[in-house]
């Protein structure tokens, strides 16, 4: 990244600034900038963009330096940077609040009469990591190429790609500047015109962005209006089908999977009226109400498995659950078992390879209430299923659930029940408890769908990597569990805002390092998130690849797959995903984008929509054989893509 050095500005002038597309990050010179304490801290708690809060000093002014440094970083800077001379009580505190408030610390050493000895050049990089450093930055005067050759030649040593910016000032170190990116440096720093250069040899902005990206892609998208959450949808038309009265369920946007959800409810016998505003008129379904022979769940391995228990407390006797090809082949985990312990037995009509039942499955009941402890490791949509039907059964029941998975699902559904006039309360103690009802009746009702964070975290990761993104619709308080993307991408270095509301998310790029996240409760991220992780400097560990084999494909496979073919090194040990990435800018100067070339979908629109990202940092063209796959969740993706 190129991060923009400003000094001699006012407040005004520097949001003015930062709008400028060419200036990804700042860094803000509070010993030469005219700011108050008020102005530092609405500066680095409203900018979009990374900053990084300079302030020099001398023995005389370490301790007023300390106090801006510090408004700063508790505003929200991203970095800090304190010169390794400054006095040790300066350089506790200041790595102390920067440990307390998530920000980088930088430990700077200038030399601004020559380079010194390689011996000299590496004392100070010690000095600067034991100091605390999170990055170190070494700048020197060069005078000669042997002076910038020396600069560069501190790069070598490993462990130092993303922790290390080290180039030389003057003419004979202009070159380092850029250099010191293919090596590895997260960031660089340049001028926003020749008058405002603060060391010699500084670039001016727009002709080292030139130098950099080149003709390479970027992605700047603002105002994406993100579509209906197809998992608060099918829930909801679902309980409004089999509620007393009619239902408005507003903000809904048509998917494959939620149309399947239409068509089921329309099956059980209720009334849909098809809009922005889905208006259904329940059935005011009682146990045994129905006499349904068969039910098709397209696609949807949620529906299906939401269907299950519903079917097996409302039909007076044995019906079929079918699904489309692709959801045949599917297995459905654990559902005997959990089943069984409610009196239902699912007797497949075929027996699967893998020794896993699957679709068409025949159900033999009646759903019975009762105590039951069942296992959470197959997922959260049977449980789901289980939360939604168990209430028409006359008395009420205990479900524990052991080694939940997915676990902000199942609290979705529960959330869902409470609008239709069901409510379920539940405890965590090693695993969760729910306390379900018996005996209830649905009731209509008023009721809004969530924004789709699984679809925003597409476009948020292409914002983190190729530039930004702003999208809307969604709710920062929500219980979906994609919400982690949030949590991820910060993590990773990314810059992210969200409107006062909390329904508008922007997301800038920022310097990227791996990162560790657990997707167990989240699987949808795992192949969006993979591509972010080949953008990211060093390591990175994802687990919950075991929750990936029951999905569209076996995911697992298939990221792997894309990432090798690519040519980002990946492998997998045990439930671990391990990724090594590279920063964007070092891909792109040292000839390493990711390879083009024709890729297999494997029919699962989430590695669509990855393929789709991953081919923004590309060299060649991306082809992806199946993409119409991508309607199960986001027919408007490539629309709003492109």
């Amino acid at each position: 990244m190129i991060c923009t050095s400003l000094q001699h500005k006012t407040l005004e002038e520097i949001f003015c600034i930062l709008q400028n597309p060419y200036v990804e990050m700042a860094e803000i010179r509070l010993d030469l900038c005219d700011l108050s304490d008020s102005d530092i801290e609405e500066l680095f708690s409203g900018a979009d963009k990374p900053l990084v809060a300079t302030c020099r000093s001398t023995e005389q002014t370490a301790d007023e330096a300390l106090r801006r440094l510090e408004i700063a970083v508790q505003a929200g800077a991203h970095y800090a940077d304190l010169e390794v001379e400054a006095p040790v009580r300066v350089s506790q505190r200041l790595r102390k609040v920067c440990r307390e408030c998530g920000a980088g610390l930088i430990r700077s050493w200038h030399d601004f009469s020559g380079t010194p000895d390689g011996d000299t050049l590496e004392m100070y990089v010690g000095r600067c990591l034991r100091y605390g450093a999170d990055v170190v930055k070494i700048v020197t005067a060069c005078q000669c190429p042997e002076d910038a050759g020396r600069i560069l030649s501190l790069y070598g040593k490993p462990g130092r790609r993303g922790r290390l910016i080290a180039f030389g000032m003057g003419e004979e170190g202009r070159d380092t500047r850029i250099e010191c990116l293919r090596k590895g440096a997260p960031f660089t720093y340049a001028a926003l015109s020749d008058e405002d250069a603060t060391a010699p040899g500084q670039w001016r902005i727009d002709r080292m962005h030139k130098a950099v990206y080149g003709a390479a892609r970027t992605f700047f998208r603002n105002s994406l209006e993100m579509p209906a959450s197809k998992s608060f949808a099918q829930r909801a038309i679902l309980c409004a089908a089999i509620a007393q009265g009619t239902s408005h369920l507003r903000g809904y946007t048509p998917c494959e999977d939620s149309e399947a959800a239409i068509e089921v409810a329309k099956a059980l016998g209720a009334k849909v009226r098809r809009g922005r505003t889905l208006t259904i008129t329940g059935i005011g379904a009682a146990r045994g109400c129905l006499g349904l022979e068969k039910l098709h769940t397209g696609n949807s391995g949620l529906l299906a498995r939401l269907c299950i228990p519903l079917l097996s407390v409302l039909n007076r006797g044995e019906v079929l659950i079918d699904g489309g090809e692709q959801l045949r082949a599917r297995p459905m985990e654990s559902a005997a078992d959990i089943m069984a312990a409610f009196g239902v037995m699912l007797h497949p009509e075929s027996s699967g390879k893998d020794r896993q039942i699957h679709l068409p499955l025949r159900l033999q009941g009646p759903l019975m209430s009762g105590n039951a402890d069942i296992s959470g490791r197959g997922g959260s949509q049977l449980i789901s299923g289980l939360l939604m039907a168990l209430p028409l059964c006359p008395k009420p029941s205990r479900v524990f659930v052991s080694d939940p998975r997915s676990i902000p699902y199942m609290f979705i559904t529960s959330d869902v029940l409470a609008s239709f006039g069901v409510k379920v309360s539940s405890e965590m103690e090693d695993g969760i408890t729910f306390h379900i009802p018996g005996g209830c009746t649905y009731k209509a009702a008023e009721l809004d769908i969530e924004g789709d964070w699984s679809a925003a975290a597409a476009f948020l990761v292409a914002g983190a990597v190729f530039g930004s993104a702003q999208v809307q619709g969604l709710s920062s308080r929500s219980l979906q569990a994609d919400l982690a993307i949030c949590d991820i991408l910060l993590d990773a270095g990314a810059s992210l805002s969200s409107s006062e509301e909390g329904d508008d998310i922007c997301v800038c790029k920022g310097p990227l390092e791996g990162f560790e996240a657990d997707l167990n409760n989240a699987p949808d991220l795992f192949p969006v998130v993979a591509v972010l992780a080949a953008f990211c400097e060093g390591e990175t560990r994802l687990r919950g690849v075991r929750r990936l084999l029951g999905k569209e494909c076996n995911r697992a496979d298939a990221i792997s797959e894309m990432l090798s073919k690519m040519g980002v090194p990946v492998s997998v040990d045990g439930d671990e995903m391990l990724i090594r990435g590279e920063n964007y800018c070092s891909r792109i100067l040292g000839g390493r984008l990711l390879k083009g070339g024709a890729f297999s979908s494997s029919h699962d629109h989430r590695m669509v929509m990855a393929l789709t990202i991953a081919s923004l940092g590309a060299a060649e063209p991306v082809v992806i054989d199946d993409t119409a796959c991508v309607a199960k969740s986001f027919p408007e993706f490539f629309e709003m893509f492109d």
